[in-house]
């Protein structure tokens, strides 16, 4: 069942929208960061004796030093596993990027693509 022309127009203007706002957030967003070394020790030590605390609470059949050792676990993975405050390259957070190179206009997007192939399709026309 094909879409209407308002549907269509709906659909291309999400499109945009999305590739808009993906764009914005990747310019925005720093995802380069310097691994926190310390944080990583003390993560691996608190999941050490979370651990063990949890294996001995258990062996000894105390469920509420299993379930402390297993919050400690816990807490010690995710302080080891957290991201750091601060930039690797000692650069603002804050800067703007460069933006991403557009494809050139003879090109075709992948959505463009797509509908192409399901029109050949519905068509009876083969990939």
């Amino acid at each position: 069942m094909p879409l209407s022309e308002h549907e269509q127009r709906l659909l291309e203007e999400m499109e945009r929208n999305l590739y808009k706002n993906e764009a914005d957030v990747m310019n925005t967003a720093d995802f380069r960061r310097a691994p926190n070394y310390t944080a990583i020790a003390v993560g691996v030590l608190m999941g050490l004796v979370g651990l063990v605390t949890m294996v001995v609470g258990v062996s000894l059949d105390i469920t509420l030093i299993g379930v402390i050792g297993f919050g400690v676990l816990f807490a010690g993975v995710m302080v080891a596993v957290a991201i750091p405050g601060a930039p690797s390259d000692g650069t603002q957070a804050s800067a703007p990027s460069k933006p991403r190179a557009t494809s050139p206009p003879g090109s075709s997007s992948f959505m463009d693509r797509l509908n192409d192939r399901w029109e050949r399709r519905e068509r009876g026309e083969g990939l």
